[in-house]
């Protein structure tokens, strides 16, 4: 059984970071894709990163420059550094999966899903 489990979120003031993991089991994911989108109250879940299965990444246009997406496949953990964090940012954000070796922006191209931290940033 795969289980995705995020951690890291909480409430932070503009300006600041947070770093989210996210921990995989029941499968191996070194060669898959793994992305972070998030969902803010009343909107649509949005595409935040992603990274390949060699590395390659992609961001959203609002958090580029602003966030980092790595991964540390000896611990099966994806991570996204979050810095100079704006009050737009807050949302749940979700991890996701992929069985695919190539990452897509758009929440169908991903087959797993944790359950989601919430990330607050009060300005």
């Amino acid at each position: 059984q795969v289980q995705l489990v995020e951690s890291g979120g909480g409430l932070v003031q503009a300006g600041g970071s947070l770093r989210l993991s996210c921990a995989a089991s029941g499968r191996t994911f070194s060669r898959s894709a793994m992305g972070w989108f998030r969902q803010a109250p009343g909107k649509e879940r949005e595409f935040v990163a992603a990274i390949s299965w060699s590395d390659s990444t992609s961001y959203a246009d609002s958090v580029k420059g602003r966030f980092t997406i790595s991964r540390d496949n000896a611990k099966n953990t994806v991570y996204l550094q979050m810095n100079n964090l704006k009050p737009e940012d807050t949302a749940v954000y979700y991890c996701a999966a992929s069985r695919s070796y190539s990452f897509g922006s758009f929440p169908r191209s991903y087959d797993y899903w944790g359950q989601g931290t919430q990330v607050t940033v009060s300005s």
